[in-house]
């Protein structure tokens, strides 16, 4: 125990059980990498629905994210965007 916790009068917590396994089925996957990061694109479904998984992969450290397939076009519109933007000329300072 770390001298600033107190035992709780409730007594120990118990934690909750893991999750069961969902079925997952990839439907197409691509990797890319930029510098030193590894990105995994898997497009999979589920009894939810299908959705995209991203995940960063820098030396062994995964991080992901997942976008519903609902939310592709907007997410689509975001990054065509931001690619639009960082190709032009930063503007001359005032």
């Amino acid at each position: 125990m770390i001298s600033n916790e107190r035992p709780s009068p409730f007594g120990r917590r118990a934690y909750s059980q893991p999750r069961p396994q969902v079925q997952e089925d990839t439907l197409k996957s691509d990797k890319i990498q930029i510098e030193r990061k590894t990105f995994l694109f898997a497009l999979k479904e589920n009894p939810r629905g299908r959705f995209l998984r991203i995940t960063e992969d820098v030396n062994g450290r995964r991080d992901n994210i997942i976008i519903p397939a609902t939310g592709l076009d907007d997410f689509k519109k975001v990054v065509d965007d931001m690619v639009k933007t960082s190709g032009e000329k930063p503007l001359p300072p005032p």
